[in-house]
């Protein structure tokens, strides 16, 4: 059996992020797992060609039937392959709210407090803007301003400020609120994923051994010590060792899945599946979180705006033959251009809806083609109140968790996504998006609450922000405590979206990062322990 010092599971954002960090001084001999392949290719490459990840590097996992949705199964895209969901996502760099983090801190994430995370997330960033208070420039993540970004997406940014809401520059800076284009993770016209920025150039280490296509059955554990890995890959099954311990970041479905695989987990579910109880962990699963979300759209009767028309499919050829030769041009962007945070509801801490502007008509995740320019505007809940479940449909590792959100269950989530919709229509009306001649896809009376909670209701769904799984605290159930260690394990280290306590306020790939930054310092700070 091969042996390693350490073993990742998981290729993710957390989990290039540990595995280049505990591999890049050369002194540890280290094993990422990727279940998926390596995603080094013009798809994932290339901004511009995001709408055809849905199918490729992509788990494509559905929800169980969702009662607030009217009963609709919701979906669930997650990155497949290095990279993880940073492999398929807009590229938006957003890292959340300093409330955030002080409010986990508050409630038993010791340590985790916004000017205990600052620093990760700047030793993370090659920021093309420099350092300064709030951003880093030396980091192997690259965030840079958009190459190009579509004169509606600057005309979203205008209508807002025509309401009086304010223009922001920096959402990551001293101040979260307002609206703005977004900065992306990429570098010289390509897309920046976690594993271009922390395994590619560290592949061919000696030490560093990276295995894709490779399923994880579940971690070995002897004496109440994990001690390695069973795998499937190439049609046969084996046992890696790590003689250090393992870190999962397998994400918020997966590493649970994981967890519950390997007998870690609620006691009475997992004899349900036949799976011999190593630690009766109830809140394995549990917690789950995502932001609820619903696209406003409109056809537009300018063709400025992307549409999947004879003349805009000859616009996106030329800018194909513009980007292969020159890294510039509309293939350069992140589609979700534009967007901002606001505060509607009145008790809220911080702001509690962000949008997302994006240059085109989207329906069904942009599943279904709609042949019309026109522009799309999300409005998501930040801080959804509901909480729903991952677990187990079979003992099998290479069948899909069961997955209930359960969305819109806590009323409260239901009134700010109806505040940040109706917002989203003023901003709509205001002159200059009124100028590309926009026509409403969906229009209703939008004074009638039961009206518009009918449509919230038959066409929201997940922005692709899920977490809490694996939540960190400083209480008895918490799955791991604040140094990322799992609460009756030793040896494991859980580092990824599900450790997060309570969603943070925006995306969360650029806090996924942060964790597995984090994840790397407490790795090796307990080898000196």
């Amino acid at each position: 059996m091969e042996s390693f010092d350490y073993i990742v599971i998981g290729g993710g954002s957390a989990g290039s992020a540990v595995a280049g960090r505990l591999a890049v001084d050369g002194t540890r001999r280290v094993c990422l797992l990727e279940a998926g392949g390596r995603n080094d290719n013009i798809l994932v490459k290339t901004p511009g060609f995001m709408p055809f990840l849905l199918t490729n590097a992509n788990y494509r996992y559905e929800t169980v039937p969702q009662k607030g949705l009217g009963g609709r199964t919701g979906y669930q895209p997650r990155g497949r392959g290095l990279g993880g969901s940073s492999a398929i996502n807009a590229m938006v760099y957003i890292r959340g709210n300093r409330w955030d983090y002080d409010n986990w801190a508050a409630e038993g994430a010791t340590g985790w407090a916004y000017d205990d995370v600052l620093p990760y997330f700047k030793r993370a960033e090659a920021n093309v803007r420099g350092s300064d208070d709030f951003h880093g420039a030396g980091g192997p993540l690259f965030v840079e301003d958009q190459k190009y970004a579509n004169p509606a997406s600057h005309a979203f940014v205008e209508a807002a400020a025509a309401l009086q809401l304010r223009t922001n520059g920096d959402f990551n800076g001293e101040r979260q609120e307002g609206f703005g284009l977004y900065q992306v993770t990429q570098h010289k016209g390509e897309r920046w994923s976690a594993a271009r920025a922390y395994v590619e150039p560290i592949r061919e280490q000696g030490n560093f051994a990276v295995r894709t296509d490779t399923l994880v059955d579940k971690l070995v554990v002897e004496a109440g010590r994990v001690t390695g890995v069973q795998i499937r890959r190439g049609g046969k099954s084996e046992t890696l060792l790590a003689r250090r311990g393992v870190v999962l970041s397998a994400g918020a479905f997966n590493s649970p899945q994981i967890l519950m695989l390997s007998g870690v987990g609620p006691a009475a579910h997992l004899k349900e599946h036949g799976i011999d109880v190593v630690v009766d962990r109830p809140a394995v699963g549990s917690n789950l979180q995502d932001h609820i979300d619903y696209v406003s759209g409109w056809e537009t009767s300018s063709d400025v705006p992307m549409g999947q028309t004879l003349k805009g499919t000859l616009k996106m050829a030329a800018a194909i033959v513009e980007h292969r030769r020159k890294r510039t041009g509309v293939m350069t962007t992140c589609y979700a251009e534009a967007g901002g945070f606001w505060t509607v509801m009145p008790d809220a801490p911080a702001p509690d809806v962000q949008w997302h502007f994006v240059p085109a008509v989207l329906e069904d995740h942009g599943r279904e083609k709609v042949k019309a320019h026109g522009f799309s505007l999300h409005a998501c809940v930040l801080r959804p109140e509901s909480r729903g479940t991952v677990r187990l449909g079979s003992a099998d590792a290479a069948a899909a968790p069961v997955i209930d959100p359960n969305f819109l269950a806590d009323e409260r989530d239901m009134a700010t996504l109806r505040a940040g919709v109706r917002l989203s229509h003023r901003i709509a009306e205001a002159p200059p998006l009124q100028a590309f001649g926009p026509r409403d896809r969906h229009p209703i009376d939008l004074n009638d609450d039961a009206a518009l909670d009918t449509l919230i209701r038959a066409r929201a769904d997940t922005v692709y922000h899920p977490v809490g799984t694996c939540r960190m605290g400083s209480d008895a159930d918490a799955v791991v405590d604040p140094t990322l260690r799992l609460n009756g394990l030793e040896g494991l280290w859980v580092a990824d979206a599900s450790v997060m306590p309570k969603l943070v306020s925006g995306n969360t790939n650029a806090p996924s990062i942060m964790i597995g930054e984090r994840c790397a310092d407490f790795v090796m700070g307990a080898e000196r322990a």
